[in-house]
């Protein structure tokens, strides 16, 4: 390789059989210039991403399906809590049925026994 004035620009690349040489980067080939966006087929594209893909196709904004990307999570989340308050509130009913029959058995005597079955009834025809 010619020797390169000191002004000059230089690279340091590795060559193929593991030496290292000073490279004029004007010399370097061009890389390849790409014509525009890059062109992701539906089915090529990543499962998370096929929906906001189609929305951006069929002529929605940018702005809805960034909301769609940020208030989808938040709405699986919201669901998500209710569904959880629900099962407590389920179980603190279970729970004080179930206290409350206790209760009625053991306190109440024949005739508290008798309730509590008519209750268990009822409870077992619905």
């Amino acid at each position: 390789m010619e020797q390169l004035p000191i002004s000059a620009p230089r690279s340091v690349v590795q060559l193929p059989d593991g030496t290292h040489a000073y490279v004029n980067p004007a010399d370097l080939p061009a890389p390849p210039q790409t014509g525009g966006p890059q062109v992701v087929h539906i089915h090529q594209a990543a499962p998370d991403r096929t929906v906001q893909r189609v929305a951006l196709g069929s002529g929605i904004g940018a702005g809805a399906v960034g909301a769609s990307i940020f208030f989808g999570p938040m709405l699986v989340a919201a669901i998500t809590s209710m569904a959880v308050s629900l099962a407590v509130v389920a179980l603190v009913v279970v729970a004080t049925a179930w206290g409350l029959v206790a209760v009625v058995r053991s306190v109440g005597g024949p005739d508290g026994k008798a309730a509590a079955k008519t209750l268990s009834k009822t409870r077992r025809r619905r």
